[in-house]
């Protein structure tokens, strides 16, 4: 920003230049959602914006009370081929694997330690369950976000090779940026665990850790070493997903939402809960309808299934926001 501001004090002394800077950051100004093309989801999204912020009109919400929740996996960043969180506990069994020699007989660790993904599947819920017990407990909360920064600080998804903190789409971001401009309070409100998005969310989204509600393990506190800390626990204590996002949404911000945003059904009870109140709402479900640039999966996905939102979206008021038609990009350059 102060790199910036020095640049355009530099072009400052050139008259002609200082004016063509000038009408690029005029017209910049103009378009707060430049990686969305024009057309019904844009201008559902700046009528609401404006309509509850025009203050004396009839859809008016006070700044305490403009609250939107966003979905995190599919709704703000890549969630294909699997959801990051997996990758990053599969990755913490192979980083432990050297300590614990007794895994590569011992499922689910044979699996993971061979790649076998459908090896995997076949352990089902009891499987992942002790994989995320192996992978998120037995420390601090301290300790696991540390692991948890420094595993997404250099993490790459398997496909595109980017980080996946590359991985977000920009015109989601550009929202999000768009709300808090106009005194929103944006939250994250996913399945995925508080804990592991806690640590980075504030530098990827601009989103600060107590703006975040997401799946938990029980914890406790503990003296360790003469110093009190939160310990993991091997127990899940709230899965932040389908009827119990609202749920959360209550328990941890206290404030029905007047904008939510998803991409599968794991997101229709917030959708639902938050169009259902009076006043003004906005409802929105990110579809990945846009193989060339993503990838397209709805009803038949084991991972982002969107298949009774899809077809409620229409009677519900929500829109469909199209990858391939709204968006102009879809990840930051």
């Amino acid at each position: 920003m102060l790199d910036a501001l020095r640049e355009l004090g530099r072009a400052a002394s050139f008259g002609l230049l200082a004016l063509s800077a000038s009408a690029g950051l005029t017209l910049a100004a103009e378009d707060p959602l430049p990686s969305w093309n024009d057309g019904e989801t844009k201008a559902a999204i700046v009528d609401f914006v404006s309509a509850v912020t025009s203050e004396g009109g009839a859809d008016y919400v006070p700044p305490d009370d403009r609250i939107a929740t966003f979905d995190n996996d599919g709704t703000l960043w890549s969630e294909q081929p699997m959801y990051v969180q997996l990758a990053f506990a599969l990755d913490r069994i192979k980083a432990m694997a050297p300590d614990h020699p007794q895994w590569k007989e011992t499922e689910p660790y044979k699996s993971v330690l061979a790649g076998d993904m459908k090896g995997l599947a076949a352990s089902g819920k009891k499987g992942l369950l002790e994989i995320v017990a192996t992978t998120h407990a037995g420390m601090s909360s301290e300790e696991f976000a540390q692991i948890a920064a420094d595993w997404i600080a250099t993490a790459k998804h398997p496909v595109s090779g980017k980080l996946y903190t590359e991985m977000i789409y920009a015109p989601m971001l550009e929202l999000i940026n768009y709300l808090k401009a106009n005194d929103f309070e944006v939250f994250i409100v996913s399945g995925g665990g508080i804990e592991f998005m806690r640590p980075w969310t504030e530098k990827t989204y601009g989103i600060p850790p107590e703006n975040v509600v997401g799946s938990s393990i029980k914890t406790k506190y503990e003296i360790r070493d003469g110093k009190p800390v939160i310990f993991r626990l091997p127990e899940i204590d709230f899965i932040d997903d389908g009827p119990d996002k609202p749920v959360g949404i209550q328990k941890f911000i206290g404030k029905q939402p007047i904008a939510a945003f998803g991409n599968s059904d794991g997101d229709f009870q917030m959708l639902e809960w938050t169009t259902a109140g009076a006043g003004r709402r906005l409802g929105m479900i990110v579809h990945h309808d846009d193989a060339k640039r993503e990838v397209a999966y709805d009803r038949k996905s084991h991972i982002g299934h969107l298949d009774k939102a899809l077809d409620a979206a229409p009677e519900k008021g929500w829109h469909l926001i199209s990858m391939k038609d709204d968006w102009s990009r879809i990840f930051p350059d």
